[in-house]
């Protein structure tokens, strides 16, 4: 059963702009708005929309340096999904041994 948690960070991460955010601050660091939106191709006030819902759901933190906001990913905010992934992995092998069987024995 998925918890609220991890409900909170699919959705989050449902949005391919978000989720190239994120994964852009996992590989590059810490990088201020403008950087980010350099490259975003969607303009500084939505890249500043997307960061607040990554910062709502814990995936980012940011800081304010003058007049600059600086953001970090915080890619320990994955380990529900992590614990679901785990779940799923093993229902899944369970069925394909289930399935595995079956064949072996309708094959006999």
């Amino acid at each position: 059963m998925i918890t609220q948690t991890q409900d909170i960070l699919f959705k989050t991460l449902a949005d391919p702009t978000r989720r190239a955010l994120f994964e852009r601050l996992c590989r590059d660091g810490e990088l201020t708005v403008g950087a980010l939106t350099a490259d975003a191709g969607v303009s500084q006030p939505a890249v500043s929309k997307h960061l607040g819902i990554l910062k709502q759901a814990g995936l980012v933190r940011d800081h304010h340096q003058g007049r600059q906001t600086h953001y970090r990913a915080q890619p320990d905010a994955l380990e529900p999904l992590l614990d679901w992934t785990t779940q799923m992995a093993g229902f899944w092998h369970r069925r394909f041994n289930e399935l595995e069987d079956l064949l072996k024995r309708m094959d006999q």
